[in-house]
């Protein structure tokens, strides 16, 4: 396993440490790349057919890590830094990211059977990655992303069949709405402490 670097005349930094800094982020701009990407999908839902809006939805679910990156200079997150210390749960991410992207695997054959899964799989399969920032951060947020994304998906999927690629969006947009909402609290809370 990689270990962080660290200049020859500073001791390396503990886990401990890493977390303390890797919690001092601010943590908007995959969700605020995430809910952009998202209402796309929910309005091409409504105006578009089926075999569009099925499109859009791989192309805008793929291009938010890569929508997100861009963002983070505007929040000032810069994942792009390399002046930046390396950061142990920098990588941890970069793991979900990678876990998301691994469940199209699941996705996709589900599509060719059911073209109206589409936004039930990728929208619970690439929440999931939102839990293990809960343990990471040590808040709540990431589990109730994640677990509250997952149950309102599925129940809309039930619920709104005709409305799949409309109603599940919209779920997935509110989520992140809050999600935001309580980042940023956390985050400006977090900063004055500090």
């Amino acid at each position: 396993m990689n270990q962080p670097q660290h200049s020859l005349d500073e001791p390396p930094r503990t886990l401990d440490q890493q977390r303390r800094e890797y919690q001092r982020n601010r943590f908007l701009a995959m969700p605020l790349a995430g809910t952009l990407m998202w209402t796309v999908v929910g309005i091409c839902g409504l105006l578009f057919p089926p075999t569009v809006t099925v499109w859009v939805l791989f192309i805008a679910t793929g291009s938010i890590a890569y929508l997100g990156m861009g963002l983070s200079k505007l929040t000032g997150e810069d994942f792009l830094d390399k002046t930046k210390p390396k950061n142990a749960f920098d990588g941890l991410f970069m793991y979900t990211v990678v876990q998301a992207v691994a469940v199209y695997a699941i996705a996709i054959p589900f599509f060719i059977v059911d073209w109206s899964s589409l936004p039930l799989t990728v929208g619970i399969l690439t929440g999931l990655m939102w839990i293990p920032l809960s343990w990471t951060l040590q808040h709540w947020i990431g589990l109730f992303h994640g677990l509250g994304r997952t149950i309102l998906i599925l129940t809309a999927w039930y619920l709104f069949p005709e409305h799949r690629f409309v109603v599940i969006p919209a779920i997935i947009v509110g989520m992140y709405a809050i999600t935001i909402y309580v980042l940023e609290t956390r985050w400006r809370r977090f900063s004055a402490e500090t």
